[in-house]
């Protein structure tokens, strides 16, 4: 189709249309033109008319269907069959009356377009046919036959999809019963059309020949030359009978035409194809008229009998076979002798040509219906027609095909049984007829298919077996006519022809081992060929591998074997066998047999014997033994006397035979391949007399030395044949075999469990295989042998396995222990009531054992783990199931349930371990369950003996560590007045799991699977009673390992591997009711208090209810009295749960009992002690409204002081107070927090007083008591402490100024001057002891529960307090310093702590010296005023204290870094070494970078400069680079208004408590993005410096980072900063654009006018500022230019903000405009960094320089000249 976008030629403004050029005509004719199509002989059919001009012509054509039927004339392939597909879908939708519009101009389309060249067109023209039909039905009538014809063609398409189209539209328009009608009431215009086609038409007149080219058009014409030969097969074979004649005539002049007969010959396959289709329907259907036309037809038949094509070939033999016997005389229209036969010999001598199995069934018609004329003389035409099919055979492509050379051998042989049959006068010649039938060609084919391996499978040997039954049946017929004489005639001498060769084959030394077995499958065929399938019902696949003689043999004479139904039939058959037939045939096997002895005898050749063995497969008898006998006695008669005592007793000469010959070959040891002896055995026992004297014979076999391979294929053999196993039954069963089986399993276990396993034997393997037949192979329900030595070997296996366990070198037990598996396995499985023994039981349970511990512990490898398991589960699968049929008791269960229970219980599992061992007992579970159904029996009675009864539980409670304490304890969730903690047992070092988790864990999972499946066994509440327990257990389990500060890693594994198992609480509640549970869990924390009362407090947590039983504890008095220590506990952690009411009830019974306690009841459980700890509890969320009782508790405890002043431990040492004490003061001192923070109403003087002065006596005890820190009591005593100095602290600070008029008048100042002072004085300096006396105070020891409170107090400590301390004088020697000695001092005692092993020391000294740095560079700058100009380029060290500490830092974080490369992520773990030398190293980088903000500018490019040389910067950058995230969003709770902007670790301020609140993984890299945060913000320069100098990667790493999380910020910052800045410039307006990122100033004085625009970059501040010039009035270009370039200068080398950078500039232009002259060094009046002016001047040239810049001049040009006059300078 023309493309719409093309070039057009010159001139032609408009595309070409069809349409239009149709219109044109139309108007210069006045017409519509008729269509010029290429010659069909119509013209009277109907047009598409045009749209214009057309309407008066036809109205009737819907516009839609002309617009379709026009786009069907385009030559266009796509456009026509789209358009065809448009067509049908309208049919098929358009009402009937419109589509019938249509019909008019469809059959001139419809002849046109169904022979069209694209075969989808074609397609989709028959289906558009079949929609149009359905329409239109028989108004379809008056345009058949215009139709017809090519609707005919069309069903006869080569492309079968369109035929079958254009059928199925046939047998739409006609059913099957009108469609002849159809085709005689159009024959003559079918005809017609396929006249022409066959005559008339030439591919130019099919098709265009200037638009077609010429491949396409012939390809066309031939289509439709073979669619009319086939049309008009179809017609023929359609038309009535009655029609035939009046076909006569018009067919007559079609035959008489030679260009019809040529088609005969045509170059193109299928029209020669289609054409003898032809032929043979006119002989079928119009015999008369081709025997009219006989010369023409034969030779046009018969001589292209050699057409080798596959597609002509079955037609062509099928015309072949219909003219030879529809016409009588055909012969005398050829030539046979030299035109046909000839031909055919050479197609029979080629095989075929691959297409044999369509030519050779059709021989034997073909030769029958061969007149005798041509046929003579017989002799010679019978020799040259077999040798010709022989020869064929002999071809490589007939030897490859089985199915070639199966129909070639099939007509061989019904050919020669025809001929055979032929009556010839001459008995003479019959008789040489039938020898050379035999001996020339019957006997060569059974050679060469004997030689041809391909060919053994073939047909062959069934049909001569066949042709020898049909020749017997007529040897017996007595006939008048000899013919019984004449077939036994050829009967004998086709065996003695056939003896002869198998003698040639068998009587060679080299003999041929495949010939051999072939001879041997034909003589077994021969003798009884039903016995085997017949090979074409059979397909014959087989592999073989030529290198092992062995499999081949297998395959070989297994192939034989299996084609026997079974040998009884055989024997029957035998019988029945005719004696014509029996006779020759053991004749010939006696022949063959004793020469085979001879040669084994003489040669020992091995295809001999096994040639024998398979003889004597098929013909055991007698007979043929005493041939072997006879002929072996000669050879072995030294042997034969030996064994005279033998023959006393065994007359048959078989028997004799085994003894003499057969037993002597099973002792060869060289022999690898004893199969076919074992074959000779069964055919020596088929003729024993009696099963006694074969179980005699075997038993004697037995006692031989044999190897064990022959009796694994006795046994083998005799389970895969019935016969078979009816001779050895007895010997199976009896004690012989039995004993010598046993022995052989002691024997191979002990192989292999040796530590060195030395076997005489190379291969275990069939040994094992042996032991595995007789136990798992059962026949008729029993086994092959004995009952009782099926268990004594199962007692071996069960032996052997358990010292596989304990042998600890397991190299060698692998093989024994899979060959036990294999044993096992196939015993468990196939022996049914194999588990009841005892013995297979306690192998069970070995294998189990071994499947439920861990690898390194049994040694075994992942597959033999595998092997076990399957063993045991379908051991198990056993078990179940004859448990359940026979009602019986377990010992393997039993046994298993305590072993499992004892491991549990023995921590001695790690989580490895444990995961094996809750695998293997839930696999045995969920078999346990398929058995029992829903009634959980066996399930119940598992479980219970795995579960621990009430002191085995105890026991395991008591083994878990009382770590867990100290976390309730110090959160006063618990508390505690006596000294249950003992010593503390670390769990750091543990490896295994203790046995209260490991029993959990596993029970757990048993009832998860429980009741998973729904099993409910025995009283359903004692059940339920059950269940809860164990998940209570559980619950305990988890909580003890939630409250450890620290848990080890074992521990995570183990939640990770409950996880992963999902044995969790949540899965427990989906299952079942959980309220039963809680009240479980509720009767154990009231009796028990401690871990039971946290785990209650998790149930309802996650429960979110309280149920009303653990409410009735404080509804009534009595409920609630007396205290004990698990009600304490219990109430304690209730509290959160309860509603205000509640707590309020709870609150009045405790202050009820506080205002009634007694002297005595201060400290104990049940009284003042019990009531404040309650108290606390709800007190602690502030969700109760009680302020009116607050003060009165206050009051009573004054009272109790005023009574008793020594229950206050106030100043004084704790060596010897009571932990009931101890308790008591904790109480109350955790009170008062609680009071200040909650109490509205104001507190008197003495009240404050009270508070006051108590806090300073019991920080001053826990001052004294530091040695004691290690008891817990006294810990938490000091930790409270410290947290009411800190209440107190925070109190006073976020002291508001309308609340102080509520306190009593001197509290503040008295506060600051006397209680604040005392609390700083004794804190400060016993932070420094205690960290001096500890090292390392690693998070969840108890020195780092002291320093978090001691450190949060001292955070509160104000800058002066700081400078005043009272701590010894510390001073480092050589150490550098401006600052006074206190400070000093205060410097190099903290600065360390940034080192310490504690997160709170190094927080809480942070906040500390962050205080001070604001207050040092101050020092430095006196100093500087010091320096002159004139020395070199100087540098400052930060303060030396923390520079040292910053070495220290750098060093050891330089080991743990180096290998992470810079950009990726290092995870730190939260609270390890690494995390807290981290933390130091950016602690202090933090206090550097506040110092460096407090300095002045002169002072910053000092101290940058020092960093410079010591190159710390550059490491902390690249240090940053491996710290902060790659992604640092910021998940924690924001202070703001949640906006839409995402937050990161750059946006979020971030606080560093020392309680460390927040979350700890994300501290550090929260830490490290604020740092990098302050670097960019104050030291710009320095860090644009160091990213100039990375390398590549490191570049873009650091650039894409800042560009995308940090200079967003940092500009808007910046921005804002000057926005907001309240600094004024004379003369000089600043505005900023945030929008823009740009900063604009505007300079002006007198007349000048100068505008600067400050862009920021997208990678603030590591591009470039660039500066760019608005209005510049007033000054001249290249002083402009130096301006710019020193402001960018500024702005890019300074460590400063724009307003800086601005007020620097301006003070340059400013001296500029009073005079002073720039340093022509650095073009500026104001040195950059030390900004100075230049001062020193040329005594030649009077210029004037900066000291600096000289100094760099001078040094960088070596020289002392003046820059601008070369004079040296002085």
């Amino acid at each position: 189709m023309g493309g719409k976008n093309k070039q057009r030629t010159k001139g032609n403004l408009r595309p070409s249309s069809s349409g239009r050029a149709a219109e044109l005509l139309a108007k210069e004719r006045g017409t519509v033109p008729g269509f010029i199509g290429f010659g069909t002989s119509q013209s009277d059919l109907g047009y598409v008319p045009a749209v214009q001009g057309a309407e008066e012509i036809d109205s009737l054509v819907d516009a839609d269907f002309r617009m379709v039927l026009r786009k069907l004339s385009k030559r266009d392939i796509t456009t026509k069959l789209k358009a065809m597909q448009e067509f049908g879908t309208m049919c098929k939708e358009r009402e009937a009356e419109v589509v019938k519009g249509v019909l008019p101009y469809w059959p001139r389309i419809y002849c046109k377009i169904s022979l069209d060249h694209d075969r989808r067109v074609r397609e989709a023209t028959q289906q558009s046919f079949e929609q149009l039909i359905l329409k239109v039905k028989k108004h379809l009538a008056p345009y058949l036959k215009s139709i017809m014809g090519y609707w005919l063609i069309a069903q006869c398409d080569t492309y079968s999809p369109a035929a079958s189209a254009a059928k199925v539209a046939f047998e739409k328009a006609f059913p099957s019963s009108k469609q002849p009608e159809a085709l005689v009431f159009c024959k003559d215009e079918i005809l017609n059309v396929l006249q022409d086609h066959l005559l008339k038409e030439t591919p130019d007149t099919l098709s265009d020949p200037q638009t077609v080219p010429e491949e396409e058009r012939q390809a066309k014409f031939f289509r439709i030359l073979t669619c009319s030969l086939l049309a008009l097969k179809k017609l023929l074979s359609m038309l009535p009978k009655k029609e035939m004649h009046s076909l006569e005539e018009k067919l007559m002049s079609l035959l008489s035409q030679n260009k019809f007969w040529k088609y005969s010959k045509h170059n193109i396959p299928q029209v020669r194809s289609a054409f003898f289709e032809l032929a043979s329907a006119f002989c079928q259907y119009l015999p008369e008229l081709v025997k009219a036309e006989a010369p023409r037809v034969c030779p046009a038949v018969l001589l292209s009998i050699d057409d080798s094509d596959a597609v002509v070939c079955p037609a062509l033999w099928e015309a072949v076979l219909y003219a030879v016997a529809t016409i009588e005389d055909c012969w005398s229209h050829v030539n046979a002798k030299k035109g046909v036969l000839p031909k055919l010999w050479t197609v029979l001598r080629e095989g075929g040509r691959g297409l044999a199995t369509i030519i050779y069934p059709n021989l034997l018609p073909f030769i029958s219906k061969v007149p005798p004329g041509i046929a003579g003389p017989k002799l010679e035409y019978f020799r040259t027609f077999f040798s010709s099919i022989i020869q064929g055979l002999s071809s490589e492509r007939a030897v490859a095909s089985p199915s070639e050379s199966s129909a070639i051998i099939t007509a061989f042989m019904e050919c020669l049984r025809f001929a055979i049959l032929q009556k010839i006068d001459e008995e003479d010649d019959q008789r040489k007829i039938h020898q050379m039938l035999i001996y020339d060609q019957l006997i060569p084919l059974t050679n060469a298919v004997l030689k041809e391996r391909r060919l053994q499978n073939g047909p062959l040997f069934y049909q001569i077996a066949e042709t020898l039954s049909s020749w017997e049946a007529k040897a017996e017929l007595s006939n008048d006519d000899s013919t019984d004489e004449v077939f036994q005639k050829l009967l004998s001498n086709f065996w003695d022809h056939l003896l002869k060769m198998c003698v040639l084959h068998v009587d060679t030394l080299d003999a041929d081992e495949k010939t051999l077995f072939a001879v041997s499958g034909m003589l077994e065929i021969l003798q009884n060929p039903k016995s085997a399938t017949k090979p074409n019902n059979r397909k014959s696949l087989k592999i073989t591998f030529t290198d092992e003689d062995e499999s081949e043999r297998n395959t070989e004479n297994g192939k034989l074997m299996e084609m026997r139904n079974s040998d009884s039939e055989i024997q029957a058959d035998l019988q029945h066998c005719s004696l014509l037939r029996k006779e020759p045939l053991e004749n010939l096997v006696c022949s063959l047999a004793e020469l085979s002895i001879v040669y084994v005898n003489e040669q020992k050749s091995e295809q001999h014997l096994k040639f024998l063995s398979a003889l004597l497969n098929s013909f055991s008898s007698n007979r043929i033994f005493q041939v072997l006998l006879e002929q072996g006695n000669d050879a072995s008669s030294a042997e034969a006397e030996s064994q005279n005592e033998m023959k006393a007793h065994h007359e048959s000469p078989s028997v004799h035979f085994l003894y003499t010959n057969l037993i002597p070959w099973l002792k060869e040891d060289w022999r690898k391949d004893t199969h076919f002896l074992v074959d000779i055995l069964y055919s020596v026992l088929n003729c024993s007399n009696s099963n006694d004297e074969r179980k005699i014979i075997l038993d004697d076999l037995t006692k031989m030395d044999l190897k064990w391979i022959i009796f694994l294929q006795i046994i083998q053999k005799a389970c895969s044949s019935t016969t078979k196993l009816s001779l050895v039954s007895d010997w199976l069963k009896g004690d012989t075999l039995g004993e010598r089986l046993v022995m052989l399993a002691d024997d191979l276990c002990h192989l292999g469990l040796k530590p060195i396993a030395a076997s005489s034997e190379s291969a275990p393997s069939e040994r094992w295989t042996l032991l595995s037949l007789v136990l798992s192979q059962h026949i008729k329900n029993e086994s092959l042998i004995g009952e009782t030595f099926v268990e004594r070997i199962i007692d071996k296996l069960q032996a052997a396995l358990s010292k596989a366990k304990d042998l600890s070198e397991a190299g060698n037990t692998e093989p024994s222990v899979s060959f036990i598996c294999d044993v096992a396995s196939g015993f468990f499985s196939s022996v049914k009531g194999c588990l009841l023994m005892p013995s297979s039981e306690d192998l069970l349970f070995t294998i189990f054992q071994l499947c439920a511990q861990r690898q390194d512990a049994t040694h075994l490898t992942d597959l033999l783990v595998c092997k076990l398991k399957h063993t045991w589960m379908s051991g198990v699968n056993s078990l179940v199931r004859q448990l359940w049929s026979m009602q019986k008791q377990s010992t393997f269960l039993h046994k298993s349930a305590l072993w499992v229970k004892n491991q549990i219980q023995s921590s001695s599992l790690d989580v490895k371990s444990l995961q094996v061992l809750i695998s293997a007992v839930s696999d045995l579970l969920s078999k346990l369950m398929e058995a029992d159904g829903q009634s959980g029996y066996l399930v119940g009675t598992y479980v219970e003996h795995v579960m621990p009864n009430k002191t085995e539980w105890g026991k395991l409670h008591e083994s878990l560590s009382t770590e867990w304490m100290h976390k309730p304890l110090l959160e006063g969730r618990l508390s505690m007045n006596c000294e249950t903690l003992g010593s503390c047992v670390t769990l750091c070092g543990t490896t295994k799991l203790p046995g209260h988790l490991c029993t959990s864990a596993l029970l757990s999972k048993m009832v998860l699977l429980v009741l998973e499946n729904g099993i409910v066994h025995g009283n359903d509440d004692a059940e339920r009673k059950k269940i809860d327990n164990i998940i209570a257990e559980l619950l305990y389990s988890l909580q003890w390992i939630e409250e450890l500060q620290n848990p080890p890693y074992l521990l995570l594994e183990y939640l990770r591997m409950l996880e992963e198992m999902h044995i969790t609480y949540e899965k427990f509640s989906t299952l079942s009711n959980t309220a039963s549970l809680q009240e479980t869990v509720f009767d154990r924390s009231e009796e028990h208090g401690r871990l039971w009362s946290l785990t209650m407090a998790k149930v309802i947590r996650v429960e979110n209810t309280v149920s009303c039983a653990m409410k009735q504890l404080f509804k009534t008095t009595e409920g609630f009295l007396p205290l004990t220590e698990g009600r304490l506990h219990t109430l304690q952690c209730l509290s959160p749960f309860l509603i205000e009411e509640e707590k309020k009830e709870l609150v009045f019974h405790c202050v009820a009992k506080l205002m009634t306690c007694t002297q005595t009841e201060l400290s104990s459980t049940d009284g003042a002690f019990g009531c404040l700890s309650i108290l606390n509890s709800c007190l602690n969320d502030r969700s109760i409204d009680c302020d009116h009782l607050l003060p009165g508790i206050l009051k009573i405890i004054i009272s109790w002081k005023n009574d008793n002043e020594d229950s206050f431990l106030f100043s004084c040492n704790l060596k010897d107070t009571s932990a009931q004490l101890l308790g008591f003061n904790i109480e109350m001192i955790r009170y008062l927090p609680l009071l200040l923070k909650y109490s509205t109403a104001p507190l008197a003087d003495s009240e404050w007083d009270f508070i006051m002065c108590s806090m300073l006596a019991w920080l001053e005890t826990t001052s004294e008591n530091r040695s004691l820190y290690h008891v817990p009591l006294v810990q938490i005593f000091a930790c409270v402490s410290c947290d009411l100095a800190s209440a107190l602290s925070a109190y006073f600070e976020a002291m508001a100024p309308e609340t102080t008029g509520n306190l009593p008048v001197n509290l503040i100042s008295e506060w600051k001057e006397f209680f604040s002072e005392g609390i700083h004085n004794l804190l400060l300096p016993l932070l420094v002891k205690v960290t001096g006396e500890t090292k390392n105070a690693s998070e969840g020891s108890f020195q780092n529960s002291v320093l978090t409170s001691l450190g949060e107090a001292l955070t509160y400590i104000s800058k002066d307090q700081l400078l005043n301390h009272k701590l010894p004088a510390k001073f480092v020697a050589g150490q550098k310093t401006n600052l006074p000695d206190k400070l000093q001092t205060l410097l190099n005692t903290l600065s360390p702590l940034l080192l310490f092993q504690a997160r709170p020391v190094q927080i809480s000294v942070y906040h500390m010296l962050y205080k001070l740095m604001p207050e040092l560079p101050k020092f430095d700058d006196e100093d500087l005023k010091s320096y002159g100009d004139e020395e070199e380029e100087l540098a400052l060290s930060p303060p030396a204290a923390l520079m040292s500490v910053l070495a220290t830092e750098e060093l050891l974080l330089e080991n743990i870094l180096e290998c992470v490369p810079v950009g990726e992520f290092a995870v730190i773990q939260p609270l390890s070494d690494e995390f807290c030398l981290v933390l130091g190293y950016l602690l202090t980088w933090k206090l550097t970078l506040a110092f460096f903000k407090a300095a002045s500018s002169q002072l910053r490019v000092l101290y940058s400069q020092y960093l410079r040389r010591t190159k710390s910067l550059n490491k902390l950058l690249y240090h940053l680079f491996r710290l902060m995230p790659e992604n640092p969003v910021f998940s924690g709770p924001t202070s703001e208004v949640p906006n839409k902007d995402t937050k990161t670790f750059f946006t979020e301020e971030l606080h560093l408590d020392v309680k460390g609140t927040g979350v700890l993984s994300s501290q550090i890299p929260h830490l490290a993005c604020s740092v990098y945060h302050i670097t960019l913000k104050d030291l710009p320069a320095m860090v644009r410096l160091w990213w100039n100098s990375c390398e590549k990667r490191v570049f873009n790493v650091v650039d894409k980072f800042t560009s995308k999380y940090v200079s967003s910020v940092l500009s808007s910052q910046e921005i804002s900063s000057v926005q907001t800045s309240t600094q004024l410039f004379n003369g000089m307006t600043v505005k900023a654009r945030s929008a823009a990122r740009e900063v604009i100033a505007t300079y002006s004085v007198d007349d000048i006018f100068i505008e600067l625009i400050i862009q920021l970059p997208s990678n603030y501040p590591l591009g470039s500022i660039t500066v760019e010039s608005g209005k510049r009035v007033g000054v001249a270009v290249q002083q402009w230019r130096n301006w710019m370039l020193q402001l960018s200068t500024y702005l890019t080398h300074q460590n400063g903000s724009i307003m800086e950078g601005l007020s620097l500039w301006k003070n340059n232009v400013d001296k500029r405009f009073e005079g002073v002259e720039d340093c022509m060094i650095c073009f500026s009046v104001i040195h950059g960094s030390n900004y100075s002016l230049p001062k020193k001047a040329c005594r030649t040239c009077k210029k004037k320089f900066h000291s600096a810049c000289l100094y760099k001049w001078f040094t960088s040009s070596n020289k002392s000249t003046c820059p601008l006059c070369r004079e040296t300078f002085f």
